[in-house]
């Protein structure tokens, strides 16, 4: 069977296994054009493994089904979750659900967990977690209901988008991972694959900080940007 390593001389298609339109977007400023290929994957949150292996587990079942539909590619899959006390959250399925995570996170420090897999072939190649420490701001009543008016909490872990400003890390975590897509750890693993794979990958530091407007400083070492 071929394998990736096979082709040095071919550009490898990316597929990024997510229907999520914030993955789409920061997906791009790797220089990435990947082609959205969702797999609809179950995603249990009852498994009898850890939060991270939760997701990991969950990341390679989406890459490596995307990676048998389109053979030759690199498929990329994510799965994030929100872990309080040390109980998963995944989507809420109701507002009703909503409001009860949002309730149980509000003014709470949480860990926010995004599991990524790299699939080629039907292989998984490599797969990891990373693990961000959040603090939810206090929420009142009326914040939240602003919050669900806007109608995309059902699509979020967690019942929340960081992004809203509702959640909030520091320099030291990654910000985009709350997001659902490490991005400067997944640009050492691609980096690490060599540049015959992905040949138009870009560091994402000077993007992410442009538009959060502050300083990271995890992303700069993770992507062998200090000296």
């Amino acid at each position: 069977m071929r394998r990736m390593t096979d082709r040095p001389t071919e550009r490898t298609p990316v597929v990024l296994a997510s229907a999520s339109p914030r993955r789409q977007r920061l997906i791009s400023w790797l220089g990435i054009d990947a082609v959205v290929r969702p797999t609809g994957v179950d995603e249990p949150l009852d498994l009898p493994v850890s939060p991270a292996e939760l997701a990991e587990g969950h990341a390679a079942t989406k890459a490596r089904a995307a990676s048998v539909a389109a053979p030759g590619s690199l498929c990329l899959g994510f799965d994030t979750v929100v872990v309080l006390d040390g109980t998963p959250l995944g989507k809420p399925e109701s507002d009703e659900d909503a409001r009860r995570m949002l309730a149980a996170l509000s003014g709470r420090h949480h860990d926010v967990i995004t599991g990524v897999a790299l699939a080629n072939h039907g292989e998984v190649l490599r797969s990891f977690a990373v693990v961000t420490d959040v603090e939810m701001r206090p929420l009142g009543p009326a914040e939240v209901e602003r919050w669900l008016s806007r109608g995309e909490h059902l699509g979020c872990a967690g019942a929340y988008n960081i992004e809203h400003h509702l959640a909030r890390v520091t320099e030291d975590e990654c910000f985009q991972n709350v997001a659902g897509l490490p991005l400067c750890h997944l640009y050492a693993e691609l980096a690490s694959l060599g540049a015959v794979c992905v040949p138009e990958l870009v560091p994402p530091v000077e993007r992410c900080d442009a538009t959060l407007g502050r300083r990271c400083r995890l992303g700069p070492a993770l992507c062998g940007l200090t000296p």
